[in-house]
């Protein structure tokens, strides 16, 4: 007997029938003898639905009036599961994300879970009740009702994992498990049986959707064990844990990818200690979020940079940097859209230099431009022309073994 936090996306309950099924696989984990707190997400669509009727009556609503809009979505579908679970005789409650204790800081749109209180929720678990609770929500000190952003639902249920010191949290979704690359876009894409925090963080944060990014922190800083399932299918998924040991002869692991990326670069620069400080808390504070950087000195007193951004924030980005032109004292700004990011990851690459050498050979062969180069200990990411991009992708997926042979380096 234990304690398992499940999590449904809104494709897993995208219908009163797939609710139906959603109970059904609560119902199974609950009669081998586990405590159960589910966290689903809006139905199938709603949340983009609600985002279109805010925009027929303006085209510039609050934030805080979207976070009371948006939070209707989950609290459907809490109520419906939990009759559901109640119509097949089992003791459920349904809680929104503010009656389950989840407290964030005084932020809209994409706040941050600053406290769990967990009291009752423990107190039902205690009397044998299952605990349907709404993902991607909570409440600030104020009692502002408040969102987590993209991919909040995940982060919802792997917080309260975390303050319930579950023994694993289970996330249910319209895929299988993790794979090491979209298998819609290669065909030889495989399942990963197990994978490290560190490795999912880098995938996730690199363009892989099947996980955000601050559900795997929190799962990663208060040791989680996560595995990714389907919701449609019984097999077992993706194991992610500390320090996986069922995919070891991998030195890649996996490779993400992205589309809509821009390279932007600023040019005449000042050659200063302090530019690159002062560019990029600029930008920061602003909320443009900047991905890969290179300078370059083009002479003694001046340097260009170069980063890139999505394009989505182009727009933004230039017109917060030609705002600060007198403060940066740049010449120009120059703009290169129709890029992606292509990028592999595994731990396997500490100790085996030559992987970056392989990465770039292959694309090489593949006649792919390399625009950009970012790396850490356990991935590299390149810049490439988007439309290169799944060649990219197809190729370096066959040069590192990933589809199921022994990967190795030339």
């Amino acid at each position: 007997m234990g304690l398992i936090v499940q999590k449904f996306g809104g494709t897993s309950v995208g219908s009163a029938e797939r609710i139906l099924n959603v109970a059904n696989r609560v119902i199974q984990e609950k009669e081998r003898g586990h405590d159960i707190v589910v966290v689903v997400s809006a139905m199938g669509k709603t949340t983009d639905q609600l985002v279109s009727l805010a925009d027929e009556i303006t085209s510039k609503p609050s934030r805080r009036e979207m976070d009371m809009l948006l939070t209707t979505g989950e609290q459907v579908t809490i109520a419906l599961l939990t009759m559901a679970l109640q119509a097949r005789g089992y003791e459920a409650v349904s809680y929104t994300g503010a009656q389950a204790g989840i407290v964030t800081e005084s932020r809209h749109g994409n706040a941050r879970i600053t406290q769990i209180n967990d009291e009752k929720i423990s107190e039902n678990l205690a009397e044998g009740k299952i605990v349907v609770a709404a993902g991607f929500q909570g409440m600030d000190e104020h009692g502002e009702i408040t969102t987590l952003g993209r991919g909040g639902s995940d982060t919802t249920a792997v917080a309260l994992a975390a303050a319930l010191k579950a023994d694993k949290c289970d996330i249910y979704t319209d895929v299988t498990g993790v794979y090491t690359t979209d298998p819609r876009y290669v065909k030889g894409a495989r399942k990963l049986a197990g994978i490290s925090y560190d490795e999912m963080l880098e995938l996730a944060n690199l363009g892989a959707g099947v996980l955000h990014p601050r559900a795997v922190e929190f799962a990663k800083n208060y040791h989680v064990p996560l595995e990714v399932r389907s919701s449609m299918h019984e097999e077992r998924g993706t194991l992610i844990e500390e320090e996986s040991t069922l995919e070891e002869n991998l030195i890649v692991k996996g490779i993400a990818f992205e589309d809509q990326v821009t390279r932007v670069t600023v040019c005449g620069l000042p050659n200063r200690l302090q530019t690159l400080s002062t560019i990029f808390t600029t930008l920061a504070g602003k909320g443009v979020n900047v991905d890969i950087i290179i300078q370059s000195v083009t002479d003694q007193d001046h340097a260009s940079i170069s980063f890139s951004v999505k394009t989505a924030d182009l727009e933004d980005t230039i017109e917060i940097l030609e705002k600060n032109k007198s403060m940066l004292n740049f010449s120009k700004i120059e703009s290169e859209k129709g890029l992606s990011k292509v990028s592999i990851v595994g731990s396997g690459m500490v100790s085996n230099p030559g992987v970056a050498a392989e990465m770039f050979s292959v694309l090489a062969e593949e006649g792919i431009a390399v625009k950009m180069v970012s790396t850490s200990e356990i991935k590299v990411s390149t810049v490439v022309n988007q439309e290169d991009m799944v060649r990219a992708v197809e190729s370096l997926h066959e040069a590192f073994e990933l589809s199921g042979r022994k990967a190795s380096i030339s």
